[in-house]
């Protein structure tokens, strides 16, 4: 059984090969395989975790393309469904030198949100040590049923929780039920990763005091505010602080911020209380993840660029001895 489970959605991402230009623009794109949690559990199988995802694609060309990208990469996909009712999610991506992201979704419905609770098997989830979800499998039924399922039974289970809302509003039919359910599953997580351009939704304040008190009376152990370029800001109650990002030539911003997950996460569950974790430790895991989110950017396509072990530490060599 894997060490690490994820689930939500698995879909092909349609990058635009011009930047700074819309959609309708944009003259051509190039296919890679995405969806954050799926991002997450490449990520923690190039970090040398043995990591499973659990998902639905469509019995289509696309869906068979993204199960093959994850066994190629060393995730297990044991239950990873290819369902026949729907088709495999599709996104398209204008990328933008800004960071932000102008994407499209065709998901009516897309298979990923067709991933029913009978479908989630109960003891491949309290077999992992970590379990990672996002917000986009809650945003309809019956995949909302089938996330709460598995975020229940890992939490019952022992495992060590991780949550990114990678919101995207555009796959809600209401804004209200976004922020709803975004915080209704938050109080299962041990760490949070939320990025800057997410915190005024889902908080609503812009400055980060009032929500991170609110965060960590949930009981979650660890909060990161990721902040693009600029690094990132954490706490665990007792420790906290702001890690400066790394300055590299970004060709494409999608999924920096599932690498750094991963990597985190990937030193993280080396010890075994994390509210515990000194600044000098937490500063240390977080530069590690800066690193990763930072090298996700230096080429299209989310999976492709994901690091690993070897490549962040060159990263770090040689980023220190300039």
């Amino acid at each position: 059984m894997p060490k690490a489970l994820c689930i939500g959605e698995l879909l092909i991402d349609f990058v635009s090969t011009t930047p700074d230009v819309t959609l309708a623009e944009a003259p051509g794109f190039v296919k890679a395989p995405g969806g954050a949690p799926a991002n997450v559990a490449v990520g923690l199988a190039k970090l040398g975790i043995d990591t499973g995802f659990i998902g639905k694609v469509g019995a289509d060309a696309f869906g068979d393309f993204l199960t093959e990208t994850l066994q190629q990469n060393s995730v297990d996909t044991t239950c990873l469904i290819a369902g026949e009712a729907s088709r495999t999610t599709l996104a398209f991506v204008a990328t933008r030198s800004d960071g932000m992201k102008d994407i499209t979704f065709y998901r009516h419905p897309g298979a990923d949100i067709q991933l029913s609770p009978d479908e989630v098997d109960a003891d491949y989830i309290r077999a992992a040590e970590i379990f990672h979800y996002g917000s986009v499998s809650l945003s309809h039924s019956p995949s909302r049923e089938a996330t709460l399922k598995a975020i229940h039974c890992a939490k019952a289970a022992g495992a060590f929780v991780s949550y990114d809302p990678n919101l995207r509003l555009m796959l809600w039919d209401d804004a209200g039920d976004a922020k709803h359910w975004s915080w209704e599953v938050m109080q299962y997580a041990d760490v949070v990763k939320i990025s800057e351009e997410e915190w005024e939704f889902v908080t609503g304040d812009v400055a980060l005091g009032p929500g991170i008190k609110r965060i960590l009376g949930l009981g979650v152990a660890l909060l990161v505010v990721t902040l693009g370029e600029r690094g990132c800001y954490y706490t665990n109650s007792t420790a906290e602080g702001y890690v400066d990002g790394y300055a590299v030539d970004v060709v494409d911003t999608l999924g920096a911020g599932d690498a750094f997950v991963a990597a985190m996460l990937s030193q993280l569950i080396q010890h075994e209380n994390i509210q515990s974790l000194d600044t000098a430790r937490l500063h240390a895991i977080m530069r590690y993840a800066n690193a990763a989110g930072a090298l996700a950017t230096r080429k299209v396509g989310v999976i492709p660029a994901l690091p690993t072990p070897s490549e962040i530490a060159n990263f770090l060599e040689k980023y220190n001895t300039h």
